[in-house]
């Protein structure tokens, strides 16, 4: 089935944010709230989580499904926003106005994979 390439565009861009979780994760170690356990395990299991839905949004019997936990993942990663938010040291000397920016941007992201469930 031919998709449209914004669709691929989005697979690509979570495919490429999960191989960063193995190539960079102490950036990823530094943005895992302190009140979560095992955050080395965390960093890779998101990234791999990343990859297989990306992968998963271009196969035709998998997308809907992937695109329900990709809502479901980009929720929950805004707990990490709030978190570099309140966080000196996760916020990565990030500014303030970028951190915060970073949450509506979310719920784009979000909106973005929704509009994919009726293709």
């Amino acid at each position: 089935m031919y998709y449209p390439w914004h669709l691929y565009l989005m697979s690509f861009i979570y495919v490429l944010a999960g191989l960063f979780h193995f190539i960079k994760p102490k950036v990823y170690l530094r943005i895992i709230p302190n009140y979560l356990p095992y955050h080395k395990l965390i960093v890779y299991l998101s990234g791999f989580i990343e990859i297989i839905l990306g992968i998963c949004v271009c196969i035709p019997a998998l997308k809907n499904i992937s695109i329900v936990f990709i809502i479901l993942m980009l929720l929950v990663f805004l707990l990490v926003h709030v978190y570099m938010i309140t966080n000196k040291k996760a916020s990565a000397g990030l500014p303030m106005w970028l951190l915060i920016l970073r949450i509506p941007i979310q719920f784009i992201l979000i909106y973005w994979a929704y509009s994919y469930l009726s293709i």
